[in-house]
């Protein structure tokens, strides 16, 4: 596959999490997050992205949210559990992304902040209408999607990259 392809990657932070008495990693979703996780899938799928590849943190709310989201796609794609993603800086989720392979071309990340929205702010060198500016002003909150566009391999993912296409929150505030 040539490596100058139209590549996507869709970031995704975890649906809101719980706060009981165990370790930060087996943190479940609380109940506003297994509300708000079913809402991604259906986002996801009535904006047609259909990643081939699922990299998912090990994190419990991060699993939670990917088998409440995935059950609204029309087809559920591979997905492998990456420790690599918990807790990850940007730099570190740049290095997962680097490691992709070039038979994928739309991949779907999901992950923790602040590395997701670190990641996503690096990555975006413009966007397509107000989606830079909505992300600017109201952050990367749990549940919310940014969509990003480049051309390239894996290898070549770096800061300034891509095109921010689309972002959304469960809950965005009213302009």
């Amino acid at each position: 596959m040539s490596v100058d392809v139209p590549r996507s990657i869709v970031l995704v932070r975890h649906a809101k999490a719980d706060w009981p008495d165990v370790a930060d990693h087996e943190r479940p979703l609380a109940d506003r997050g297994r509300k708000d996780a079913p809402a991604i899938g259906e986002w996801l799928a009535a904006h047609g992205v259909a990643p081939g590849l699922t990299l998912c943190s090990t994190a419990v709310r991060t699993r939670e949210t990917w088998r409440l989201a995935a059950h609204h796609l029309p087809q559920r794609p591979k997905t492998v559990y990456e420790e690599r993603l918990y807790e990850a800086s940007p730099g570190e989720i740049i290095a997962v992304l680097n490691d992709v392979s070039d038979d994928v071309t739309d991949l779907l990340v999901i992950g923790h902040n602040p590395g997701i929205q670190g990641v996503a702010e690096a990555l975006t060198a413009d966007s397509d209408g107000d989606a830079l500016e909505r992300m600017t002003r109201n952050g990367f909150p749990t549940s919310t999607v940014a969509v990003l566009r480049f051309d390239g391999s894996w290898k070549s993912v770096e800061p300034g990259v891509a095109t921010l296409t689309d972002y959304w929150e469960p809950h965005e505030p009213p302009e």
